[in-house]
């Protein structure tokens, strides 16, 4: 299991927020999200946002905190990155199993 987290940096609607990403796949990740209590609207394309208040129960299950750098580098480098729809290198879903995840609007890694 490899579930990765970056610091609470960035902001969005009056908090600040954490990417969680899995370079495993997005099964480990929502397993992962589930058994910390982050709810499935928290899944946005290749991540959850995650609010700083649950940062530390994140760490404490057992994701590895990196970089927001890092982080990146490890979900593209898995071929998971997920790029907003309409940027150059945007590739469209692929993966049937998530359904309708949601949002929760926070920033994008």
């Amino acid at each position: 299991m490899a579930v990765y987290i970056d610091p609470p940096v960035w902001p969005g609607h009056g908090r600040m927020w954490s990417h969680l990403i899995s370079d495993v796949s997005y099964a480990e990740l929502h397993e992962f999200a589930e058994r910390i209590g982050v709810p499935r609207r928290g899944f946005d394309r290749d991540h959850y946002d995650l609010p700083s208040a649950s940062y530390a129960a994140a760490v404490e299950a057992g994701a590895i905190e990196v970089s927001s750098k890092e982080l990146v580098r490890r979900l593209t480098g898995a071929g998971l990155r997920r790029p907003k729809q309409g940027t150059d290198d945007a590739a469209p879903l692929r993966d049937d199993s998530l359904g309708d995840p949601g949002s929760a609007g926070g920033a994008a890694p």
